[in-house]
């Protein structure tokens, strides 16, 4: 069993003041939107890894890669401009402390800036997601523990106004893959109850704010 941190959207002062050390976790897992200094400091102060996908209000982290050590973009030296510490599954599945996690970062398109995607497009990169995780499965076994988003499903938790919108795909990303869960924020409650809701066998949780999540 993996304790996870997880968090999105709403900087929580607390957990800055100490509380995430004293929550006994294994890994921050962040569905984006979140200052990267402050996942930084999260994930010193548990002394443990992160993983996250970005969210709409997040700089553009596509197209990096790591090799001996060395940041890389288009083959060329470049700075990795987010959070020391964390691995991005923006599109892909990674794993983090013993958690398979398979992401899909960004909301719905409603202006122009990075992280943000058509119904279509995130369709598009929702099947190439699929097509990856199956070949880690057949190759090793494992399934996907987690599905981490910015945005949730479509008509899952998710707001009448377009930019609040969920992706319609994660459904049927969620139902090739079925993860335990699938973890996201971008739908802030405002003090509202927030019920864990499900797709089949799949638990969809909105981690705005911060969640401790057994997986």
């Amino acid at each position: 069993m993996v304790r996870a941190l997880a968090v999105s959207d709403e900087v929580d002062a607390a957990l800055c003041a100490g509380g995430a050390e004293r929550l006994a976790v294994d890994l921050v897992i962040s569905a984006g939107d979140l200052p990267f200094d402050y996942l930084e400091q999260l994930s010193d102060q548990i002394d443990r890894p992160g993983v996250l996908v970005p969210g709409n209000h997040d700089p553009d982290l596509s197209g990096y890669s790591q090799r001996a050590g060395m940041w890389l973009r288009a083959g060329l030296p470049a700075r990795w401009p987010g959070p020391a510490g964390y691995v991005d599954a923006d599109g892909k599945v990674v794993d983090v402390a013993g958690v398979r996690v398979a992401g899909l970062g960004g909301c719905v398109r409603y202006r122009p800036g990075p992280n943000q995607w058509t119904q279509a497009q995130q369709a598009r990169r929702g099947r190439k997601l699929v097509r990856a995780a199956r070949r880690r499965v057949r190759a090793d076994g494992k399934a996907v523990d987690v599905l981490l988003t910015h945005a949730p499903p479509r008509h899952c938790g998710d707001r009448s106004d377009p930019p609040h919108h969920g992706f319609e795909c994660l459904h049927d990303v969620v139902t090739a893959l079925r993860p335990r869960l699938l973890v996201h924020g971008h739908i802030h409650p405002y003090g509202e109850p927030v019920p864990d809701r499900r797709i089949g066998d799949t638990r969809v949780v909105n981690v705005v704010g911060h969640k401790v999540l057994e997986i």
